[in-house]
């Protein structure tokens, strides 16, 4: 897979690089990255079903295997759409412990359902188990707007307010 290098202001326009995405790069993140997933998964209280699903819906035993092997350090290399998914889940979850004061907080947003266009009455956990990889990239893509200020489309206007130095919390 190519990945997009889009240039800075200060490149000319129309030098965009590609790289690959390497095998060795895909071996040096993957132990790493699987454990970190567990950690977050343990976390959100995802079930095993929920973790397979999460990572792309790999083989029970290809899951096992893959776990067995990032807990003991072993070589592992996982699919690239695998460290894709999980790359989502650590940028949910960053931006989770960003917007929220504390973890249940932030479960509680998690799981609970939301009336907002994109979830449609579903919380964003059954979203992202439902709707695989786009699931979660819209999810991550969601709060990242949410840090970023934006109330979505619909949002009433007036209904943001502006964060005070009340609503900071340095931990």
């Amino acid at each position: 897979m190519l990945i997009a290098d889009f240039p800075n202001t200060s490149t000319p326009s129309g030098t965009m690089q590609f790289h690959t995405v390497s095998r060795e790069d895909r071996a040096r993140t993957s132990a790493p990255g699987l454990r970190a997933f567990r950690r977050i998964a343990d976390r959100f209280g995802l079930t095993e079903v929920e973790r397979i699903a999460i990572l792309g819906d790999p083989g029970r035993s290809t899951y096992h295997q893959w776990m067995k092997k990032a807990r003991e350090q072993q070589s592992l290399t996982l699919p690239l759409d695998t460290l894709l998914r999980i790359s989502a889940i650590l940028g949910i979850y960053k931006a989770l412990t960003i917007l929220f004061e504390d973890e249940t907080q932030a479960l509680v947003w998690l799981k609970g359902p939301h009336q907002g266009t994109l979830f449609a009455g579903a919380s964003p956990m059954a979203y992202m188990l439902e709707g695989g990889h786009d699931g979660l990239m819209s999810v991550r893509r969601y709060l990242d707007a949410w840090r970023g200020g934006s109330m979505g489309f619909g949002a009433p206007e007036g209904s943001f307010e502006a964060v005070t130095e009340d609503d900071l919390v340095f931990a």
